[in-house]
């Protein structure tokens, strides 16, 4: 995986959707405060048979600063090109922590804060996971979840911190939040029937606390 100061052009996002440059994570004296949302990009070991990766490490990832248990595995397939599974959560207390990754196809994986008092609160981060590169978005409570599929027959799953609990599902409208989604002009996105009545980012009275750790750009 990268080290936790490496750093790369990378997209976060607000109403202004703004383009930055950033650190992973920044040191103050002997502290390092990890941005909450992050990408992972796992080695690959190849030779002339394929290749081998370690998609989860319980040392490595609390060396980035993710110490949560997971206890469920979810794995969707969504056949149609431009299918849009978002923006989803759970609520305290059955909030959800998320390891995503897209294992056939190509998705654009996205986060949105939605901590009540965050200075980012609105904004979002995103980034291309395929099963070709391999990577992975962590998401964690606090921020609305959402993808859509790039090409047809996607498969994606995703490790939760908590089980599923229909009492505590939530979520906000996909065109909610001035995302700038990669769909072609003219073209609709899939939809669920849930997904389309949504309430806005405008009417969301969020349960979410802030944690003090502003949203910035992944690396």
């Amino acid at each position: 995986m990268q080290s936790a100061d490496h750093m790369v052009a990378a997209t976060c996002a607000g109403p202004t959707k703004t383009i930055c440059r950033c650190f992973l994570s920044l040191l103050f004296g002997r502290f390092m405060l990890f941005s909450p949302v992050q990408l992972i990009t796992p080695k690959r070991f190849g030779d002339a048979r394929g290749w081998f990766t370690e998609v989860y490490s319980e040392p490595a990832f609390e060396k980035l600063g993710i110490t949560c248990r997971f206890v469920q595995d979810n794995h969707s397939l969504s056949v149609p090109a431009f299918t849009l599974r978002g923006l989803h959560f759970q609520t305290p207390p059955r909030g959800q922590d998320k390891l995503v990754r897209c294992i056939r196809g190509r998705i654009y994986d996205l986060a949105v804060d939605v901590r009540k008092g965050s200075p980012t609160y609105g904004h979002w981060v995103g980034a291309e996971l395929s099963a070709e590169n391999g990577h992975q978005l962590f998401i964690p409570i606090g921020f609305a979840h959402g993808f859509v599929t790039l090409e047809a027959d996607c498969e994606v799953t995703y490790k939760c911190s908590d089980t599923y609990a229909p009492e505590a599902d939530g979520g906000i409208r996909w065109d909610s939040v001035g995302i700038d989604w990669p769909i072609p002009a003219g073209v609709t996105p899939e939809l669920s029937a849930k997904d389309q009545i949504q309430p806005s980012l405008a009417d969301f009275d969020s349960p979410f606390a802030y944690d003090g750790n502003p949203l910035t750009p992944l690396a």
